[in-house]
């Protein structure tokens, strides 16, 4: 599968560019799903200026000011605007692909560095509440193969608090039984244990034992959770049957299985665990990523307050 910077509709004075681009990605562990975002990012860029005369090497920062109120220009093409959020992201890639550039001594400084990018809204987590988890996963009744198959699926991610690729990733061989643990493998090609409970660990193994089984047409498929056909599961797949779930159990049908992993560090935090040890379970590179999370804490704790002390 080519990356976005190596098809033709890419400038010629910037595709090779483009190209080295990619391979430097690949080279820090970057999954390829990610390096095509980037590529089609950068892409853009590379588009508009050809319509400006600017090849790489002359971007200059004045010239990628312009390009950031282009972004949020309804002058664009189809005439919309982007979201501050997509705009931070695609700044973010071209300020990737022009640090590309200065390790390859190809630039002295990297333009985008002094480019803002804009600020992003950041909403609090929805998660979903204690009683509500459980709701959903005891309303799984667990009787067919799919059943079966859900039910594990779901007891996974909130017990280990897994982004939707790191379910869809997992393999038989990523289940350690015998220690409680999962191997997922995450963001950057980084891995972690996560400890599996005791209620996901029983749903996982009358799975395999009585739902996998007749779900399975090759017996080699490594994927831990597969389709009626056989295949491994895709992210839209466990989004269609949580919508499914949410509503079987008279729960809001817009939370995400994204709200299963934000309830899960929700109720840990509220359990009484040490940031650092969410971030490590969650995969977070960084404590401050983690944070937000405190911010749903003190709201609780507010409110608690307010209920309790006298002169509140």
């Amino acid at each position: 599968m080519k990356n976005p910077g190596t098809t033709t509709d890419i400038p010629d004075s910037w595709a090779p560019a483009l190209a080295g681009f990619d391979r430097w990605l690949a080279t820090r562990g970057m999954a390829e799903r990610t390096r095509r975002a980037y590529g089609t990012d950068v892409g853009d860029l590379a588009r508009w200026a050809e319509g400006q005369g600017a090849e790489p090497k002359q971007i200059t920062y004045r010239v990628l000011r312009r390009y950031a109120a282009h972004l949020s220009s309804t002058e664009r093409e189809g005439g919309r605007a982007l979201s501050p959020q997509s705009v931070a992201r695609k700044l973010a890639s071209v300020r990737a692909f022009f640090r590309h550039l200065m390790e390859r001594g190809e630039i002295a400084q990297n333009p985008a560095d002094l480019v803002a990018s804009p600020r992003k809204p950041r909403g609090l987590p929805k998660p979903l509440r204690v009683d509500e988890v459980a709701q959903l996963l005891d309303r799984i009744p667990a009787r067919t193969p799919l059943e079966l198959r859900d039910r594990a699926l779901f007891e996974v991610a909130y017990s280990c608090g897994l982004r939707c690729e790191e379910i869809v990733n997992l393999d038989r061989d990523s289940i350690d039984f015998d220690s409680e643990q999962v191997r997922v493998f995450g963001k950057g090609s980084k891995t972690r244990l996560v400890p599996l409970g005791e209620p996901a660990g029983r749903a996982l193994e009358r799975y395999l034992s009585r739902g996998r089984p007749p779900l399975a047409s090759d017996e080699r498929e490594p994927a831990l959770f597969i389709s009626k056909s056989g295949r491994r599961l895709s992210p839209s797949d466990i989004r269609r049957r949580l919508r499914l779930w949410l509503q079987n159990a008279q729960l809001p049908g817009d939370a995400s299985p994204h709200a299963l992993r934000h309830s899960f560090a929700t109720h840990l935090l509220e359990g009484g665990a040490d940031l650092r040890a969410i971030q490590e379970l969650l995969g977070h590179a960084s404590v401050s990523t983690t944070q937000v999370y405190t911010r749903v804490e003190s709201r609780r704790l507010r409110r608690l307050y307010e209920q309790s002390h006298p002169r509140a």
